[in-house]
C-alpha cells in the first residue's frame, strides 16, 4: 500500500479464516516492498478476469511494473496495461474505478483511455472474451458506476453497487445488465466522502472451499 495509514487495515485473522476454511496452498506477501516504495495495490490497481486470467491495470506509482509482473507469474495472469485520465488529465489510479468484470458482460469508461490504439486494444480484449462491453462515461465514473463487483447470490448472480451509481446509469445500460444479473442497489454515503464506493468495501473469494 503506497499510503502508510492504509497498511494498518491488514488483518492476519482473515488470513487464518481463509486458510481454514478454503484451501490454500500458499500465502505470497509483497508487503516487505514497500520499503522501497514499490506498490501493487491488489483489487484496488488491478480488475482481474479471473476466467480469462487478465490483469486490466491502469498506470500508476499504485502498480508498479515490477509487481505486477511478479504477480502476475505467479499467479498466471496476464498483465493488459493502458494509461487512462480524467478531463483535467489527472492519472486514474485504481483500475476499479472505472472497470467492472462480470460474468457475461463489462463496465468500462474506455474514453478515458486517451490514447486510441491503447482504448482500441483493451476494447478488443475485452469483447475477445464474449462478454458485452457496456460503454460508461466520465460523468457516470465519477458517479461511481464503474466500481462495481459481481456476487453470487442465493438466487443466482447479483451486482452491488451503490445507489448514486445505479441512479447515473441510463435506462438501456441498466437492461443491458438485468439481462445477466439482478442489480443490488447500496447506499454508502461515507466510503463516498473518500473518494470510493461499494467495489472498495469488498474482497472476492476465488478459492476452493474445505469440505468438512
Amino acid at each position: 500500500m503506497a499510503i502508510p495509514s492504509r497498511r494498518k487495515e491488514r488483518r492476519p485473522d482473515a488470513i487464518e479464516m481463509l486458510k481454514r476454511d478454503y484451501r490454500v496452498q500458499d500465502v505470497i506477501d509483497y508487503s516487505g516492498m514497500e520499503q522501497d516504495r514499490l506498490y501493487l495495490e491488489g483489487t484496488g490497481a488491478m480488475v482481474l478476469d479471473h476466467v480469462e486470467r487478465v490483469a486490466y491495470v491502469c498506470r500508476s506509482t499504485r502498480a508498479d511494473p515490477v509487481l505486477l509482473e511478479r504477480f502476475c507469474t505467479h499467479f498466471n495472469f496476464e498483465p493488459m496495461v493502458f494509461d487512462a485520465v480524467d478531463a483535467a488529465g489527472r492519472a486514474i489510479y485504481h483500475t476499479n474505478v472505472l472497470m467492472c468484470i462480470g460474468t457475461e458482460y463489462v463496465l468500462a469508461g474506455l474514453g478515458m483511455i486517451p490514447d486510441a490504439d491503447e482504448r482500441a486494444e483493451v476494447r478488443e480484449r475485452l469483447e475477445s472474451t464474449g462478454r458485452t462491453v457496456i460503454d460508461v462515461t466520465e460523468a457516470q465514473i465519477g458517479d461511481f458506476a464503474g466500481n462495481a463487483i459481481e456476487l453470487l447470490g442465493a438466487d443466482g448472480p447479483v451486482l452491488a453497487l451503490s445507489a448514486r451509481a445505479l441512479r447515473a446509469l441510463t435506462d438501456e445500460q441498466r437492461a443491458t445488465l438485468e439481462r445477466f444479473v439482478t442489480l443490488l442497489p447500496l447506499d454508502v454515503p461515507t466510503i463516498k466522502l473518500a473518494g470510493s464506493s461499494v467495489r472498495c468495501m469488498l474482497a472476492g473469494i476465488h478459492l476452493i472451499p474445505r469440505t468438512r
